[in-house]
């Protein structure tokens, strides 16, 4: 049987209920898996019905899934009056956060085999009373995952970020050996574990300029992430670094190896969407379940005009059609 792929709804003044129903009935999508849309079945029905989008939507317990049509896990949570496009709302935010926490049981329960989650805005999510940085960490917390590396993949490059949502000015404070360990040990374990990499080799980056210049320009390379790496290979994994990033990426050092390890965000995340901003994914690399995501925002200004790119979240569905395939072969 094709896997059930849960498919949240996203913010609905923004591009997630359009690049969902669009990827949804997709024949390259219903070919490797039977989409679920997990959201409020009057937003999706609205949506299709301003953008013209032939389908036909039908609501579902997971007991009995449609043999034609698409089928929607209703969380009745948004109606048409509420969507207004291009804006950032406290319903479209609790109607994206209702979605999510569905879609993350429906994996937990082993009733849907895996979740892509469509973009939230964190502001309205934080307006609804969800008080995370990001999708990242409240799936994790909801599906009780100990561990989680955010994963960024486009084209042949994997970047997993130490830190993520948090202020820049907050990274070094936050960085600590025991995390760029635990990190870069979950990194390489999902490499072998869901992408099939049998010796997966890891890039580290540096925090500082030239990564730290021997102390010169910040003592974190050589206080933290070096005696992390050399832990990490004492374990046996194939670990090098740190590595200065500009000249790093500069150089395409990182076609080399399996994955990049970047200290925060905006370190790894900026190369990554300059080699392929439209076919990026997100992965939540060490959950208990699997879990991606199209690697943009809302995209409010597209928002209601039918002009949404859909190749990232057909990468998203493809991705998690993939890994779970192989968890499931080889669990």
């Amino acid at each position: 049987m094709k896997p059930l792929i849960a498919i949240t709804v996203g913010d609905f003044n923004g591009i997630g209920p359009e690049i969902a129903l669009k990827a949804a009935r997709r024949p390259s999508v219903q070919r490797i898996c039977t989409p679920i849309l997990v959201g409020p079945l009057d937003v999706f029905r609205h949506t299709a019905k301003v953008l013209k989008l032939n389908v036909q939507l039908e609501k579902t317990s997971l007991l009995i899934v449609r043999k034609s049509g698409i089928s929607v896990v209703d969380v009745g949570d948004g109606i048409p009056a509420d969507i207004t496009f291009g804006k950032m709302t406290k319903a479209a935010g609790r109607s994206a956060g209702v979605a999510i926490e569905k879609a993350v049981e429906l994996c937990v329960l082993g009733r849907t085999a895996a979740m892509v989650t469509a973009p939230v805005s964190k502001e309205g999510l934080t307006l609804a009373g969800y008080n995370f940085p990001g999708q990242t960490e409240m799936v994790a917390l909801l599906s009780r995952s100990q561990r989680v590396v955010m994963m960024l993949i486009a084209k042949s490059m994997r970047i997993g970020l130490v830190t993520i949502h948090i202020p820049v000015r907050a990274v070094a404070d936050q960085l600590t050996a025991e995390k760029v360990l635990e990190k870069g040990t979950t990194l390489s374990e999902s490499l072998r574990r869901d992408f099939g990499i049998r010796q997966p080799r890891i890039a580290v980056l540096g925090l500082n300029p030239h990564a730290g210049e021997n102390g010169l320009l910040g003592t974190e390379e050589r206080d933290i992430i070096g005696p992390a790496i050399r832990t990490m290979q004492s374990n046996g994994l194939q670990v090098d670094g740190p590595f200065a990033a500009d000249g790093f990426f500069g150089t395409h050092a990182y076609r080399r190896y399996d994955a990049v390890l970047a200290m925060y965000h905006d370190q790894g995340l900026i190369p990554l969407k300059m080699a392929g901003f439209a076919q990026g994914v997100n992965y939540s690399a060490g959950l208990n379940i699997v879990r991606t995501s199209p690697d943009h925002g809302v995209a409010y200004e597209l928002a209601g005009k039918n002009k949404a790119n859909i190749a990232s979240m057909l990468a998203a569905i493809s991705l998690a059609v993939s890994i779970w395939k192989r968890r499931n072969v080889h669990d």
